[in-house]
């Protein structure tokens, strides 16, 4: 799996470019954070043992790793400053069911449930984003198990789900094969916790495919209310309003490839021609990055 993300160190750098922690785990993938207590929250993955594998239903038949594994995620919680301590491992193995959360039909099996991002939450449960099986759940940290559960009838292929203030979720939608509907869009949608109804919405109504991204994708909700949108594949960054009106809007005007990193993995998955695709984006006030020199 090293070869498909490319992952595996996780450090923090001052504005001088000075390392100031540092951790590896050569299969770690897509999320991390770094706590203000000086821990580290990340997702990894672990390979299943055949007879683990074969009970993981869905997927596209015999499109498991080169080797024939099936890898399934964990998240850790560790202890950089204490040699690595663990301080909390999830297995989704030991806490998933599989029935409840098969691989959608057209995913590669090498890789179950796909874990794009994950949050420790005010209450000290873990927010985790599952993508291949369509799912937000929050994880009890005391005993691993699920306690909150938002499904594909919601929900298609999501990413960046992180808390709010008022303790609901906000999840950048991004609508591949979504439930019981033809047409590809994506959204951004804030969650009620107890309720699972939606509180706010962002879509493109008046040309619904003009704001998709099928992979990645990132939303932000700023101090002032508006929300900061990463259109991922498609390199757009934009902020909308309560209202939905559009008052920011950027294109990352640069495109690289893959290609010179001798690594076919990743082209078939969709890079194999220069993008300008941007993971996910967030926004700072001058505040809160005093030591970046803007230019007058």
């Amino acid at each position: 799996m090293w070869q498909k993300y490319r992952g595996g160190v996780m450090m923090q750098v001052d504005p001088h470019g000075k390392v100031i922690s540092e951790y590896r785990d050569p299969l770690a993938h897509h999320d991390q954070h770094h706590l203000d207590n000086g821990h580290l929250l990340y997702t990894t993955v672990e390979a299943l043992t055949p007879e683990q594998a074969l009970t993981i239903p869905g997927g596209i038949p015999g499109s498991e790793a080169p080797d024939g594994s099936v890898f399934a995620d964990c998240i850790k919680l560790v202890d950089p400053a204490d040699h690595g301590k663990v301080l909390f491992h999830w297995r989704a193995v030991d806490h998933l069911d599989p029935e409840k959360f098969p691989l959608h039909p057209h995913f590669a099996r090498e890789h179950w449930p796909l874990i794009n991002s994950v949050q420790l939450l005010k209450d000290g449960n873990i927010l985790a984003s599952l993508r291949s099986v369509s799912a937000v759940v929050v994880i009890s940290r005391e005993t691993g198990e699920i306690m909150w559960h938002l499904d594909s009838t919601v929900v298609a292929q999501q990413h960046c789900a992180s808390e709010l203030d008022d303790g609901s979720i906000l999840i950048f939608d991004n609508g591949t094969f979504r439930y019981r509907e033809s047409s590809t869009y994506s959204r951004v949608i804030q969650v009620d916790r107890a309720t699972k109804k939606l509180l706010w919405e962002y879509r493109d109504r008046s040309m619904p495919n003009a704001f998709f991204s099928p992979f990645m994708g990132g939303a932000q909700r700023l101090e002032n209310g508006n929300t900061l949108i990463t259109e991922a594949v498609f390199g757009r960054m934009f902020e909308v309003t309560p209202e939905g009106q559009i008052c920011f809007e950027y294109v990352n005007p640069h495109f690289a490839d893959y290609k010179h990193l001798n690594a076919p993995e990743l082209l078939d998955i969709g890079f194999d021609f220069p993008a300008n695709a941007v993971f996910r984006a967030y926004k700072y006030t001058p505040d809160e990055v005093p030591w970046l020199r803007l230019p007058n």
